[in-house]
């Protein structure tokens, strides 16, 4: 009996220390009208060890997010969402259309939406970084970019929270650091050789 006390203390170590590394694992909702597609990206996701949801449309994401108008799909909306990956051409809503709405919702803006494409279009590019892309990545997804685009998300996310608590802090910080090197030191060197002279 001792034995298996021991053992089954043995196993909840590893599974409290899974725990708190597993828990900043990102939720990315990914949006792909391709089977295969959505295949490859939830795998790559898979392995980045992310949580992954995947929908086959556009309007389906927006259903997903709650965004649709519908409030029927709202019961979702306690998985936070981290992340937003989306085919750029998709029948119906495309991806570029798709992230114009969640740039444009208060709820979800400040979700990072990654556009994937077949086709290297540099103004298509351009057009969906200008409104708020993360980034573009052309197909077929390598496990390098997922890596790559996780890693921006949870640094992100870090400097979120670190903000959040030092905001405060930080602001003192620099008000403190900048004003010396204009206003005060000015005014210090010229009140210097004046008080000597007297």
């Amino acid at each position: 009996r001792e034995m298996a006390v021991g053992e089954v203390m043995r196993m909840e170590v590893p599974t409290g220390g899974d725990l708190t590394v597993s828990s900043p694992d990102l939720h990315v909702l990914a949006v792909d009208d391709s089977i295969v597609d959505r295949k490859v990206i939830e795998r790559l996701l898979r392995i980045s060890s992310c949580k992954v949801t995947t929908v086959e449309s556009g309007t389906r994401a927006l259903q997903y997010l709650g965004l649709d108008g519908n409030t029927g799909a709202s019961d979702l909306k306690d998985l936070k969402v981290n992340l937003i990956v989306t085919d750029y051409s998709m029948p119906g809503l495309t991806g570029y259309d798709l992230l114009k709405k969640i740039k444009e919702s208060s709820t979800f803006r400040e979700i990072p939406v990654v556009i994937m494409s077949s086709e290297n279009i540099l103004t298509r590019i351009e057009q969906c970084l200008k409104e708020g892309a993360e980034d573009f990545l052309l197909k077929p997804v390598k496990l390098a970019d997922v890596k790559r685009i996780k890693q921006l998300i949870m640094r992100n996310e870090a400097e979120d929270h670190r903000t959040l608590s030092h905001s405060n802090k930080r602001k003192l910080g620099e008000d403190v650091d900048t004003s010396p090197s204009s206003s005060h030191d000015y005014s210090s060197v010229k009140d210097f050789p004046s008080s000597k002279r007297m």
